[in-house]
């Protein structure tokens, strides 16, 4: 039985991956939200839900207690959370984070699509930069995920790159970052210790075709 916590759990990507993980009968899923009412009320027999905040410093240890793999899905300070959840986990003895992030924090995206990305989220990415170099200090088998421009289609479709690779395309599905976090916590060795980007494939252009 793998037991898995979902940090940001209402979040619209964390949504897609409890349901795909709703179908897994050796996992075991704990949802940390700060509103219940933004979740979708279909969560699956294997989901528990706890309500709190990730810097609860007495809930974030309960949850984190036992727990073979921990998924985050933040916003916001970033970097302050990360602090405190590899605290924890390190205080816990657990070691598989799944982190996912943003596109851009490396200055990664080539051409024209990198300036327009850079003018459109640059100043936001500090503190993501921040939370992925930490995380990389850190001595948790990571996954750092830096998604592209997301969008909403019901398609599972994505190819990754290498954390010093030039990112690849503009976009991909909020569902196809799922079904990678869902593959990593069923299969928790791959990607150990790794930073990649992930898009749709042959979605080069100079911004999300969506926008």
């Amino acid at each position: 039985m793998t037991k898995v916590l979902i940090l940001g759990a209402s979040g619209q990507i964390a949504r897609h991956v409890v349901q795909m993980l709703g179908e897994r009968r050796d996992v075991e899923q704990t949802l940390l939200v700060r509103d219940p009412t933004k979740l979708t009320s279909t969560e699956p027999v294997n989901a528990k839900i706890a309500v709190g905040d990730v810097m609860d410093k007495k809930l974030l240890p309960q949850l984190i207690e036992g727990k073979e793999v921990v998924y985050a899905n933040l916003a916001g300070d970033v970097d302050k959370q990360t602090v405190h959840i590899l605290a924890v986990m390190k205080s816990k003895g657990v070691k598989r984070l799944i982190f996912v992030n943003s596109l851009g924090i490396y200055d990664e995206v080539p051409g024209q699509f990198g300036e327009w990305n850079r003018k459109e989220i640059g100043q936001y990415l500090p503190p993501y930069r921040k939370s992925a170099d930490l995380i990389e200090a850190s001595d948790t088998d990571y996954t750092i995920l830096r998604a592209a421009w997301l969008q909403d289609e019901d398609e599972v479709d994505y190819e990754i790159t290498g954390r010093d690779e030039p990112f690849k395309g503009t976009e991909v599905s909020r569902k196809s970052v799922a079904a990678l976090v869902a593959e990593l916590v069923e299969n928790p060795e791959r990607l150990v210790r790794a930073n990649v980007g992930v898009n749709k494939p042959n979605t080069d252009g100079d911004k999300p075709a969506f926008v």
